[in-house]
């Protein structure tokens, strides 16, 4: 894949998470002063946990401007709204109730309606945020499963060949369960994108994102190529181990 030299190792999970955070911080603020907010888009997964925690400590606090922060989440499980399989659910338990941030600001996926609902619901969210225009968010995160899939875009799913729809309800086979995740289109359509991978249980699969042919039905990671973006993949050494 082209995007393999936008790789950074680091040499285990917190400092990976302290380069994140600064890299958040960084761009948050150069966000703000351009434009007056810096639009911000979470993942799911456990990888970003640390990361939360670590923003959610008093010295990066008073860093982020979070106040001028708009939050949304790139995909969400069709759990209730506080299950602890909810991703927004774990960003508020972590670092969103802990911080000064409006509530306003936190553009929730509505998985307490039926999944369908809940997606064009969502997508109307978005439409009505960027006003007509492109969605360009200014930051992207996104984690990376075993089985290559990044936020509900999964292997061998009918969401992958989406190119109209902004948000697509998608039902995992494999987890029994209904989820909620913005399309290819439109996370491709970002400023910033940032992969997390952490753990050695991730080594395999990255060195297949990168070293296979391109056949994201069968690893739908590939697919994220911003269309005039920066992709970038933050690795800790564990999960570059086979990376070559």
């Amino acid at each position: 894949m082209e995007n393999k030299n936008s790789i950074k190792v680091f040499k285990d999970v917190p400092s990976l998470c302290e380069a994140t955070a600064d890299f958040i911080i960084e761009l948050a603020n150069k966000q703000i002063a351009a434009n007056g907010q810096f639009v911000l888009v979470l993942s799911g997964g456990s990888t970003p946990n640390e990361l939360y925690k670590l923003l959610a400590t008093e010295s990066y606090q008073k860093k982020m401007p979070w106040k001028n922060t708009i939050i949304f989440w790139g995909d969400e499980r069709c759990v209730g709204l506080d299950d602890k399989l909810n991703n927004s659910y774990v960003a508020k338990s972590l670092l969103l109730d802990k911080i000064d941030i409006p509530v306003a600001n936190l553009h929730i996926t509505p998985v307490d309606l039926p999944p369908a609902e809940a997606a064009i619901k969502y997508e109307q969210d978005l439409k009505d945020f960027f006003k007509g225009k492109p969605p360009k968010f200014d930051l992207i995160f996104l984690g990376l499963g075993e089985n290559a899939h990044t936020a509900s875009l999964f292997p061998g799913t009918e969401v992958l060949h989406e190119k109209v729809r902004w948000v697509k309800e998608v039902y995992v086979e494999e987890q029994k369960m209904f989820r909620v995740t913005m399309t290819e289109p439109v996370l491709n359509q970002a400023h910033n994108i940032m992969f997390l991978v952490t753990g050695k249980s991730k080594a395999e699969v990255l060195h297949t994102i990168f070293n296979s042919p391109f056949q994201p039905e069968k690893y739908p990671a590939q697919l994220i190529k911003p269309v005039d973006g920066n992709l970038y993949w933050y690795v800790d050494e564990v999960a570059a181990a086979e990376i070559v």
